[in-house]
């Protein structure tokens, strides 16, 4: 009998924590990371036709390389589909890890936020000691995230990027005993903790402090991964028309999110769109992973 099963599972925005989440640093110190589901999708689909001949595809809303977490988005749409499961917190976190470990065979040297992202859905605070992922709760006020969809801005530079190779020359310097490597991920780390308790407190101010700390973070592993973007968003800055933003993944191009003063999210958006740039409708999602089998 032909059978086709169809799995879908959201792209992310990294809010805060990012690079942590990758070993050796997970095991040396310990990774936190702060990151919120979109709507903005990887589809998986899995069918057996009536001669049993089986063919697997997969879609993405969004380019891969564009910092939003797709490859780990398209991996856990890819098996939850093969595995078909009825999906609950037990079954998302083994989708997650089973995707994580797909990549890693094939050499690609990243962390786990972006599966565990695209499995739960909704906003997740993570601590990744060691091989492990801890889930704090993560309880943003209403008006904290209302206040995001409303000011804030995704925009996508269309300069893609391969996070594994930009992945690869920060790890070198890591091991190497790189001591502005060491502070820039420390200086992330710890924005993740002011990030959480900003949304849970909408404290505002805390939310911004905390997007200054992780691009003062990325500018000690590299100023270069900010590169393309300061000729668009250093104006803006300069006029408060935004007034934080960061890089989204790995940086050095693809996807930035920019928080906009009051007011001030169309002329954002019309400067963004003068340079080229692609501005993404978003909003959270709150499923997760879905599956669906006929």
């Amino acid at each position: 009998m032909a059978r086709k099963v169809v799995a879908r599972a959201p792209v992310r925005l990294d809010f805060a924590g990012g690079w942590t989440d990758v070993a050796p640093y997970t095991h040396d110190v310990g990774g936190e990371v702060v990151n919120l589901a979109i709507n903005k999708y990887a589809t998986a689909t899995l069918e057996v036709d009536d001669e049993g001949i089986l063919s697997v595809g997969y879609t993405c809303e969004v380019p891969v390389g564009s910092g939003l977490g797709t490859t780990g988005a398209i991996n856990v749409a890819l098996v939850g589909a093969i595995n078909a499961l009825e999906v609950d917190d037990e079954g998302r976190a083994a989708v997650a890890e089973q995707a994580f470990q797909f990549e890693s065979l094939l050499g690609n040297r990243g962390g786990r936020q972006d599966q565990w992202a695209a499995s739960h859905g909704g906003w997740n605070h993570l601590l990744f000691m060691g091989d492990a992922v801890e889930e704090m709760p993560l309880f943003p006020l209403a008006s904290a995230t209302k206040w995001l969809e409303r000011q804030m801005i995704v925009v996508n530079s269309n300069i893609p990027h391969v996070s594994g190779d930009l992945h690869a020359g920060i790890w070198e310097r890591y091991d190497a005993g790189d001591e502005q490597v060491r502070e820039g991920l420390m200086a992330i780390r710890m924005a993740a903790r002011v990030m959480a308790k900003g949304l849970q407190q909408d404290r505002r101010d805390e939310v911004m402090s905390a997007f200054h700390e992780v691009c003062r973070g990325v500018d000690l592993l590299d100023p270069g991964l900010h590169d393309p973007f300061r000729p668009v968003v250093d104006p803006l800055l300069e006029s408060r028309e935004v007034l934080a933003w960061k890089a989204l993944g790995a940086g050095a191009g693809g996807c930035a999110m920019l928080l906009c003063n009051l007011g001030k999210t169309d002329s954002v958006k019309a400067a963004c769109e003068a340079a080229g740039w692609t501005v993404i409708d978003w909003e959270p999602d709150l499923d997760g992973l879905t599956v669906t089998a006929s």
